[in-house]
């Protein structure tokens, strides 16, 4: 058995909810000693460049989730042209949505319907269409940008696990996008809808958005659905979120999108970098 196969299979037991409010509640910690020992050891750890980050001093933050969720200078992510990327981090994988169903890992897919929270008339909208998944590791920058321009018409919380997200779990957990728990983010979009599906993880401990402030955690329950009568417009590149702790970004699309020459699964991307074309 792969040390990959072993890690994923170890973490069927684990309590995930609880461990992920553990670390959430050591990462919101204000008492300085502790707070800058933690960020300082992450920085060391992950190799993280605060020469990017609007405020470059590591012991400026109030708690570590501050110095994890950081902004950065305005100039530091460039917005390409067309579909540009929402996130720091490795498309993990990209490409039609067939059948209703979008590729999680060789061997590996899952349907649209589980991933939006059962919403079948939702996942109809996305026949044809094409998906892209953006995994943010530890190290990366952790705010989410819109891929263009939309207007958020609902969003939907739907309770579930917090595998974690990384390669080794995505390659042996079955339907691991649509098991974890999530937040759906329906936009109208000049391409039509665009959902963005902000994907939970081991550890994170908080999901927010910028509209509504922090969503999980929820008590795990029924899958909630709010829809907003007045209307949340957010340009290209603008902020609609954030993770407290590294997680997964699934994008579904409409209309087919012609991918950026070059650009293969596993590839790093930045925030603001092209991915392709969505059809005019």
């Amino acid at each position: 058995m792969s040390l990959a196969k072993l890690f994923s299979l170890i973490q069927y037991p684990l309590p995930h909810h609880l461990l992920s409010r553990l670390v959430g509640r050591l990462a919101e910690c204000r008492q300085p000693a502790l707070r800058n020992a933690l960020v300082r050891a992450f920085i060391r750890r992950f190799g993280v460049d605060m020469a990017e980050a609007a405020e470059p001093d590591p012991t400026a933050y109030a708690t570590f989730n501050d110095f994890f969720t950081r902004a950065l200078k305005t100039d530091a992510r460039p917005i390409g042209e067309g579909v540009v990327s929402p996130a720091d981090g490795r498309l993990s994988q990209f490409g039609a949505i067939e059948a209703g169903q979008l590729l999680q890992a060789k061997g590996h897919r899952f349907s649209a319907m589980e991933l939006l929270g059962g919403d079948g008339d939702a996942a109809r909208r996305f026949l044809g269409g094409s998906f892209a998944t953006v995994y943010l590791s530890p190290s990366d920058y952790h705010r989410v940008h819109m891929p263009f321009a939309g207007t958020l018409t609902e969003m939907v919380y739907v309770p579930g696990r917090l595998f974690s997200v990384n390669a080794a779990t995505t390659a042996h957990v079955p339907n691991l996008f649509a098991r974890n728990e999530r937040l759906v983010c329906h936009f109208d979009t000049e391409h039509g809808p665009m959902a963005l599906v902000l994907v939970g993880a081991m550890i994170v401990a908080a999901i927010e958005t910028v509209w509504a402030g922090q969503i999980t955690p929820l008590p795990r329950g029924e899958v909630q659905r709010l829809r907003f009568d007045t209307p949340v417009r957010l340009e290209k590149g603008e902020e609609m979120g954030r993770f407290k702790l590294g997680s997964t970004v699934v994008m579904a699309f409409a209309e087919p999108l012609t991918f950026a020459d070059g650009i293969e699964a596993g590839d790093k991307v930045r925030m603001g970098q092209s991915l392709g074309e969505l059809a005019k």
